[in-house]
């Protein structure tokens, strides 16, 4: 299935450049099975061969896969939760989702707030379904994109220059990735944790110095 699917994203690409590009990177996005961490490493790969620039790369996959997160969102937005569990049941098996992958996606929406907009572009179906919980929560539309956008473009960045750097074996990162991506998720949570901490700490400091 892994070869037939990356065979299909290579004739994609090649054949329709930056375009094909942005049309897998969106259906990344509604379709949770299909890994950007196989679509960006072999469009990373191709910059070898003069098919694309990295830039490119970076730019087009980041504003395919946010425009992919707002049909998500979208459904978060405009429907409650029952109706789409009871979507999920009726249609997800064609999506291979259940309604587990919602509950994971609303419980790190929960837990780590807006942050989990930002956080969860980085983790397998999480990333597609974290905007679900964010149009639940009627987060402002500009502030979801602009987090699901920042997310994205390091993900995408990472993921294509990757790619680049292995060439050919540009199938590692799939599997470096899936191996390592809870370390690299925490790695993550725990940097902004401590930049808001700091963030918080520098404002008391502030506030005590005009008291």
């Amino acid at each position: 299935m892994v070869k037939t699917l990356t065979e299909w994203i290579v004739l994609l690409m090649t054949s329709m450049g930056y375009p094909g590009l942005a049309l897998i990177m969106f259906l990344e996005n509604v379709f949770p099975p299909i890994p950007s961490e196989i679509i960006l490493p072999l469009a990373g790969s191709l910059t070898i061969q003069g098919h694309f620039q990295l830039a490119g790369v970076t730019l087009v996959g980041a504003a395919g896969s946010v425009a992919g997160s707002w049909v998500f969102y979208a459904l978060g937005r405009w429907v409650d939760e029952s109706r789409l569990r009871r979507l999920l049941q009726r249609y997800g098996k064609w999506l291979l989702l259940t309604e587990g992958d919602l509950d994971r996606s609303i419980a790190w929406f929960r837990r780590y707030g807006d942050w989990a907009v930002l956080i969860g572009r980085m983790i397998p179906v999480v990333r597609s379904l974290i905007s679900i919980p964010a149009g639940l929560a009627k987060m402002h539309w500009i502030k979801f994109t602009l987090l699901t956008a920042l997310g994205t473009l390091g993900w995408s960045l990472i993921l294509a220059l990757s790619g680049r750097l292995l060439g050919h074996g540009w199938e590692m990162v799939s599997e470096v990735v899936g191996r390592f991506q809870d370390i690299v998720v925490i790695a993550i949570a725990a940097l902004l944790l401590a930049f808001v901490i700091r963030r918080l700490l520098a404002q008391r400091q502030k506030d005590g110095d005009h008291s």
